[in-house]
């Protein structure tokens, strides 16, 4: 019974009983990101990895269910994003991570599998150190995931489903591949 509480199938009421929660796989999967939170920034290569394959695929079956109201929302956070690097060389990389993030989430959102995105967005934020140290030490990646979004954004609007799950793996690699050519920096673990 324990264990079940744990993982957020059951909820223990004081008083009151157990109960079997709303088994909402956000809820459900929220061990993952403890886990994910235990890693060292060392191992956020493997953290990276993991997204890639989850979010390939996610993309690939977001191609096939995206709605209108989707793209339009997809859209609209790279519109905010070509407002953040219209601010450089004083662009907000924290912003930017935010809105890159919620490109992710909302593709994820869009596959209409709640397991997946629940994975992806545990782990989503728990690459945040990785990927704003790249921003901050490479600057010139910052406009490139520009490219490689609106890249995801075109094969998701065409509904191309292998394209879409290559572009997102691309994308996804080359932060994958920073993180760990940098794993052992003390620099690579900037504070939260």
């Amino acid at each position: 019974m324990r264990a079940l509480a744990i993982l957020g199938v059951l909820e223990t009421r004081q008083g009151d009983g157990t109960y079997v929660t709303s088994l909402d796989p956000e809820r459900l999967l929220s061990p993952l990101g403890i886990l994910a939170e235990l890693h060292t920034p060392a191992h956020a290569g493997h953290l990276l990895a993991v997204r890639r394959v989850l979010e390939a695929e996610s993309a690939a079956l977001a191609a096939s269910a995206l709605t209108d109201d989707d793209l339009a929302a997809l859209d609209a956070i790279l519109d905010e994003v070509d407002g953040i690097l219209a601010s450089d060389p004083d662009m907000d990389l924290e912003r930017f991570i935010d809105t890159d993030t919620a490109f992710h989430r909302r593709i994820a959102q869009a596959s209409g599998n709640p397991a997946l995105a629940g994975m992806i967005d545990s782990l989503v934020g728990r690459t945040h150190r990785a990927r704003l140290w790249r921003a901050i030490t490479e600057r010139g990646t910052v406009r490139e995931t520009q490219g490689e979004h609106r890249a995801i954004l075109a094969e998701l609007r065409a509904h191309d489903p292998e394209r879409a799950r290559i572009r997102m793996a691309v994308h996804i690699l080359g932060v994958e591949e920073f993180a760990t050519a940098h794993a052992g920096d003390e620099a690579s673990d900037p504070a939260p």
